[in-house]
């Protein structure tokens, strides 16, 4: 009997997509070639930018390239897919009304990992980094504010920031760097800046590649991709068991 498996929307970028598969295959623990998840990743780099969509700086829709995807995912048999782009979930329930096969829904696990770790009563103010798609979409807005967050957005200058660490350092071949990671936290969560963030939120997976080469575990900061890699282990676990 086949044992049951999920399926990874990936290609959003492909070096995030990368990043998420590993840490899902370091997540395991594994001691042999058994232990290991079994999945199915379509690294579809064809997908038009969501982002360019969203904000209207494109027609070319990403929603049917990513809808044969599901449909594809749907036929093999999958047990639940995996959608490892953030300003992607501005098609969730569209996605979901595609299939009956569960799809993981990231901004939610990403809140509801903040809400236990740094609850709003304590760390009221939210801030977000991701892109432009992901702000104009509302999905983490909608998240933060339904468990009790004020939801704070960087300022031009700030987002500018954050959109280049995106575009030009892991999507394009500037290069990570540290420092410039590191300065927008710290600014997102400056006292006396212009976010004042009490927590942070990695609400884009090229953020998470940047969270993965230079973790900062003494920041109030969760990020999304690691969030949806323990939900997929735990979920593909319990699968594995029933």
């Amino acid at each position: 009997m086949r044992r049951p498996f999920f399926a990874v929307l990936g290609g959003m970028g492909s070096l995030a997509t990368e990043s998420y598969v590993r840490l899902v295959n370091a997540g395991i623990h594994a001691t042999c070639d058994q232990d290991y998840l079994d999945y199915v990743v379509f690294n579809d780099a064809g997908v038009p930018d969501r982002t360019a969509f969203i904000t209207g700086q494109s027609d070319d829709d990403p929603f049917p390239v990513i809808a044969d995807d599901i449909d594809k995912a749907t036929a093999i048999g999958a047990s639940f897919i995996v959608l490892t782009c953030n300003t992607a979930h501005y098609f969730y329930d569209q996605f979901q009304a595609l299939t009956p096969v569960p799809i993981l829904h990231m901004p939610r696990g990403a809140v509801a990992r903040l809400a236990s770790r740094y609850p709003a009563d304590r760390f009221p103010r939210l801030g977000f980094l991701g892109t432009m798609g992901s702000r104009a979409s509302g999905v983490y807005r909608q998240a933060a504010e339904e468990a009790g967050y004020e939801f704070i957005e960087p300022d031009d200058e700030l987002q500018d920031r954050i959109t280049s660490l995106i575009y030009d350092d892991v999507k394009g071949d500037r290069g990570l760097d540290r420092g410039r990671y590191e300065a927008v936290l710290s600014a997102m969560l400056d006292p006396a800046g212009s976010c004042r963030a009490d927590a942070l939120v990695l609400g884009c997976t090229e953020l998470s590649v940047l969270n993965e080469a230079f973790p900062m575990p003494q920041l109030p900061l969760v990020d999304a991709q690691a969030v949806l890699v323990d939900d997929t282990i735990t979920r593909a676990k319990r699968l594995r068991l029933s």
